[in-house]
């Protein structure tokens, strides 16, 4: 017997898709800051500064740490 692309279509088992997207959104914009100008966003320094907070400075491309970050 031969099986049809649309039988084979058939027979695959159906998966529930269940994603927060407003989740999501606020997570992946965690390390990033939006600039108004353009409406792109920049990566930001993931360092903790010395007061506990993090570092709010642009990273240096293709690195996870700002300018004065990278150098420790």
């Amino acid at each position: 017997m031969v099986v049809t692309r649309s039988q084979k279509k058939a027979s695959r088992p159906i998966y529930e898709v269940n994603i927060d997207f407003d989740e999501a959104s606020f997570l992946w914009k965690e390390n990033k800051k939006y600039n108004k100008n353009n409406g792109l966003y920049v990566y930001i320094c993931s360092a903790i500064s010395k007061n506990g907070n993090k570092c709010k400075s642009k990273c240096v491309f293709n690195e996870e740490f700002c300018k004065l970050h990278c150098k420790k």
